[in-house]
C-alpha cells in the first residue's frame, strides 16, 4: 500500500504571495500554446521548455526528445505531456536522478516543475516519500497532477520561475537555471586536484592554485628527475652503439 503525501505548509505568509516584480526584473515570458501564431513560436516554446527542465548546462542535442516535439507540433500532445515526457526520458534521469539523492532530486523538480523553491524540509520529506513508494514515473505524475501544477500552469503553459529574486549583488539567490544540478553529497566524491589553495573544512576546494616557476622549482623530486635524465641518456647511447654494431656486421 502505497503512503498518501504527508501534509505540509508555507513557512510563512509570503510564499502565498501569487509574485512581485523588481523594477528592471520584469515577470519572464510565458510560452503558451493559447496563443500560437507561427512555427518559429512553437521552436520557442519547445526551447523554453528544454531550458526548463534541462536548464542552460545541459541543452545539448543528444537530450533533444524529437518524436515528443513532433507530437507536441501536431497537436497529439499537450505542453503539460510534453514537460512529463522530458522528465521521464533517460537523459533527464541520467542527469539529475542518477547523481542525487532522493532530497535533492525533489528539491530540483519542484524548482523546474512548480517554479518555486521548497516550503521546508518537511515539504522534501513529504515528497521524498512518494517517490520512495511510487517510484520516478510515480512521483513525477504525482507532481504534475497536483492543485499548485495545475492551477499555476494547466495543460498549455510551460512552467517558469514564478518567485522573482534580487540581483545577485544585491544578496538575491541565483535563479533556478543557473543552479547545479547536484548536491555537496556528490560533488564531494568528484576527484579534487593534488593541492588547493587552501583547506576547506569540507575538504572540497573553490579554486585551483596558480603555477609560478619558483614554487615548481623548489616542489619538484630532482632526485627522480636526475635519475630519468640518466636512464633516458644511457638507453639513447646503447641504441646508437647497437645501430653501428649492426651497420658494422650487416657491412
Amino acid at each position: 500500500m502505497s503512503i498518501p503525501l504527508l501534509e505540509y505548509a508555507p513557512l510563512s505568509q509570503n510564499h502565498r504571495v501569487a509574485g512581485f516584480e523588481i523594477p528592471g526584473d520584469e515577470q519572464p515570458r510565458i510560452y503558451t500554446t493559447e496563443n500560437l501564431l507561427t512555427a518559429s513560436d512553437m521552436d520557442m516554446l519547445i526551447m523554453a521548455a528544454y531550458r526548463q527542465v534541462f536548464n542552460e548546462q545541459q541543452m545539448l542535442d543528444n537530450h533533444r526528445q524529437r518524436f515528443l516535439e513532433s507530437q507536441l507540433r501536431a497537436s497529439q500532445i499537450t505542453v503539460r505531456d510534453f514537460i512529463r515526457g522530458l522528465v521521464s526520458c533517460d537523459s533527464f534521469r541520467r542527469l539529475v536522478y542518477d547523481s542525487n539523492n532522493n532530497y535533492r532530486f525533489v528539491e530540483i523538480c519542484i524548482q523546474r516543475l512548480l517554479g518555486r523553491n521548497v516550503y521546508s524540509d518537511r515539504e522534501k520529506l513529504a515528497w521524498s516519500t512518494v517517490l520512495a513508494t511510487k517510484g520516478l514515473q510515480g512521483f513525477i505524475d504525482t507532481l504534475i497532477n497536483t492543485e499548485e501544477y495545475l492551477g499555476n500552469f494547466g495543460y498549455d503553459t510551460v512552467p517558469y520561475q514564478r518567485r522573482r529574486i534580487l540581483p545577485q549583488h544585491a544578496q538575491g539567490e541565483l535563479p533556478f537555471a543557473r543552479m547545479s544540478r547536484y548536491g555537496e553529497d556528490y560533488r564531494n566524491k568528484l576527484p579534487l586536484p593534488r593541492r588547493p589553495i587552501r583547506p576547506i573544512p569540507t575538504g572540497m576546494f573553490d579554486e585551483f592554485e596558480p603555477f609560478h616557476i619558483d614554487t615548481f622549482i623548489q616542489r619538484a623530486d630532482w632526485n627522480t628527475s636526475f635519475g630519468l635524465i640518466a636512464l633516458f641518456i644511457t638507453l639513447a647511447v646503447l641504441f646508437v652503439l647497437f645501430a653501428e654494431a649492426n651497420i658494422l656486421f650487416w657491412g
